[in-house]
């Protein structure tokens, strides 16, 4: 038998939580053939043959949270995913991606999705997540893709972008195009309780649409109603939803933000472990850092995102609107998650822009562009919002270094990246992975290496549900990654986060060879998984 890749005398760590081993592992077309001892496989014929003595060799790294859903149609490669050693992306995040569409909102939905994955030049000609999916496995693609149905583009499909509840008919009809999503492909639904339209539904909506994930095993995938303020709340609505319709329930990018509620984690965790013995299939994903990322217009109260993008615009171009938006961010709304309180104005940061004319503003928090304009910080932030058309993003510090670490040992972890291209993105969307080997293998001794590399394979593939991903073993799909666990470590920062990270030696999609030498190969190798 001669191997296509023959990757010898490397430390194995198979993504199981499994003890390394010392063993070899063959590859042929885009399968591993063969997981033997070291030595065992000396002297056999290969194409290739990848020496990683000293080195660890597991599955490729799955990021349960990613926006690439427009980047791949553009980028398809995805450097600074491919580079951190990440072979399959979760996308259709936050209830907010780019199928189903709905003909007449389509110029309100790029505008409002332009906050999240930035401003391509690509034709959006797709009506249904077949379509999407069909146009993204064209592309020359670096990782696989997995998508998640996204609950706003099924709402507005059916409802359009008003802020109501849904008619019978209209609560059937979008369980039937959720039916149609998961037929087409999708791994479960998500959505993002703070974004329009997803934050106009109420529990009662989740629960209903949630029956028929759990009636196909899918998983339901939430950013959920708030994360600070009333985060007890929230969670004890999550897990309502997954006790009310028997889905299993998935929480995005699990924190707790605001320093006054940084004294709830006791009872956040407390909440888990009651839901989990009552029965709920639950998890979540985490990124390591203090930070987040989104898209600007979360700052604005949540009735002024009613209609759609169009609607927003003209609200923030009435003074009057301003005005009693400016009021809500100050005073608060009961229930909002209010990035303002939890960050202030000098812990929130533009990370990018789309016109040349606003570029200055991005690397400035808050207070520096009402500086830089010379007017109050939330004045200039809408004007920011207005003149951008809402394709504004942002970093946010909210978070505690010691709940990093609380919440990466939990059992429901998995890691996620979250990450959102931009100018000046989140060093997040370049570093997430190679910073947990680092920083809190190596350097802190958090995690073992064998649990750390479960938490970023075996765990999340088991989440959504692949069967032949995330575990090195005979017959599955060869997504493979070498590195050395001696200097393996994120380089990318806030002040300068385009950087891709040491210590990520090899990364093989589908048995294509994608870094060599820690260098990249540009070639097609990822492809589309489907359900």
């Amino acid at each position: 038998m001669t191997y296509d890749i023959l990757i010898a005398n490397g430390t194995l760590i198979d993504g199981s939580g499994a003890s390394q081993r010392a063993a070899d592992v063959g590859i042929r077309g885009d399968r591993i053939e063969t997981v033997a001892e070291r030595g065992q496989l000396e002297g056999a014929p290969a194409r290739i043959t990848i020496d990683a003595g000293g080195k660890v060799v597991c599955p490729g790294f799955i990021d349960t949270h990613s926006h690439c859903d427009l980047l791949a149609l553009s980028e398809p490669f995805i450097y600074p995913k491919i580079m951190q050693g990440v072979t399959t992306e979760l996308i259709g995040q936050d209830g907010m991606s780019l199928a189903p569409l709905r003909d007449e909102y389509a110029s309100s939905w790029k505008k409002a999705m332009a906050g999240l994955e930035g401003d391509y030049e690509v034709d959006w000609n797709w009506k249904d997540v077949d379509g999407y999916l069909g146009r993204l496995d064209s592309m020359e693609l670096g990782p696989n893709f997995a998508f998640l149905a996204p609950h706003g583009n099924i709402r507005m499909k059916v409802m359009g972008l008003e802020n109501r509840r849904p008619t019978p008919d209209e609560m059937a009809a979008m369980k039937d195009v959720l039916r149609e999503c998961l037929d087409q492909g999708a791994f479960g639904m998500s959505t993002g309780m703070i974004y329009p339209p997803c934050c106009y539904a109420e529990t009662s909506e989740f629960v209903e649409l949630n029956k028929v994930l759990a009636g196909q095993d899918a998983v339901f995938v939430t950013h959920q109603r708030n994360e600070s303020d009333t985060i007890l709340e929230s969670l004890q609505e999550t897990f309502a939803i997954g006790m009310g319709s028997g889905c299993r329930v998935h929480i995005s990018h699990f924190k707790v933000a605001g320093r006054r509620n940084w004294g709830k984690i006791d009872e956040v965790f407390e909440l888990l472990e009651s839901a989990r013995n009552g029965g709920l299939g639950v998890s979540y994903d985490q990124y390591p850092y203090v930070a987040g990322s989104t898209m600007l217009a979360v700052i604005l109260p949540p009735w002024a995102h009613d209609g759609g993008t169009e609607r927003l615009l003209r609200r923030l171009a009435d003074p009057g609107e301003r005005a009693r938006m400016k009021k809500d961010i100050i005073e608060g709304i009961p229930g909002w998650d209010n990035f303002v309180h939890n960050s202030g104005l000098d812990g929130i940061y533009v990370t990018f822009v789309k016109t040349a004319k606003n570029q200055d503003a991005v690397g400035k928090n808050l207070v520096e562009l009402g500086e830089l304009r010379q007017k109050d910080p939330l004045e200039a932030a809408f004007d920011l919002l207005l003149e951008e058309e809402n394709s504004v993003g942002l970093v946010n510090f909210y978070g505690l270094e010691e709940h990093i670490v609380s919440i990466m040992l939990r059992p429901e972890q998995n890691v996620c990246s979250d990450g959102i291209m931009g100018a000046k993105p989140h060093p997040r969307l370049y570093g997430t992975f190679p910073r947990i080997l680092g920083r809190y293998v190596r350097a802190q001794g958090v995690l073992s290496l064998e649990s750390a590399v479960f938490k970023m394979t075996g765990k999340p593939a088991s989440v959504l549900g692949l069967k032949d991903r995330g575990i090195i073993k005979e017959r599955n799909a060869a997504d493979i990654v070498v590195f050395d666990p001696n200097t393996v470590i994120d380089k990318a920062t806030y002040s300068d986060p385009v950087q891709y990270p040491a210590g990520i030696e090899y990364v093989i999609v589908n048995g294509k060879i994608l870094v060599e030498g820690g260098r990249p190969k540009l070639q097609k190798a990822g492809k589309v998984l489907r359900r």
